[in-house]
């Protein structure tokens, strides 16, 4: 069973374009939540992407509530700068669902304080930024969880 990523409404197409190619080249499910700060066919979010559009495993859902029903026993680590525990210190299993906000908010406060438990975060110096590139902390997360899955079915 593949890893997934979800961005929980994204606004800047260039970061889910790059989103996209990451789990291209890691066989990952590609989640994107609605609303969309972009229009699917925005040429940003194309060139970004490049030719690999067709192999992206990609799903819409128009809430997140209506990922969480599609999938009742997953396992959903929410990405923050909130949180107290490390993405490095989750083990990570098949399946797993790796979850993150708007690159303008983050995900919804509401989010993060009822799942306390698997909220993470990527240690980082905030004195002068906030957080990291929304496609740089993705492919930071998926390929620890890759790295812990000993890359399955990767060269």
């Amino acid at each position: 069973m593949p890893l997934h990523i979800v961005l929980v409404e994204p606004e800047i197409p260039a970061n889910t374009g790059n989103i996209s190619r990451t789990c291209a080249a890691t066989d990952t499910h590609l989640h994107l939540v609605r609303p969309l700060g972009f229009r699917t066919d925005d040429a940003s979010l194309k060139r970004a992407g490049l030719d690999y559009w067709p192999s992206v495993k990609l799903t819409y859902h128009d809430s997140f509530e209506e990922l969480r029903a599609e999938h009742p026993e997953g396992r959903f680590f929410y990405a923050t700068t909130k949180a107290t525990k490390r993405y490095s210190d989750v083990s990570f299993r098949d399946g797993d669902f790796l979850v993150f906000g708007k690159e303008t908010k983050g995900l919804p406060p509401e989010l993060i304080e009822a799942n306390p438990e698997t909220a993470i975060r990527l240690p980082m110096r905030t004195e002068h930024v906030r957080s990291l590139n929304l496609s740089n902390s993705v492919a930071i997360m998926l390929y620890e969880a890759l790295r812990q899955l000993d890359f399955p079915e990767m060269e």
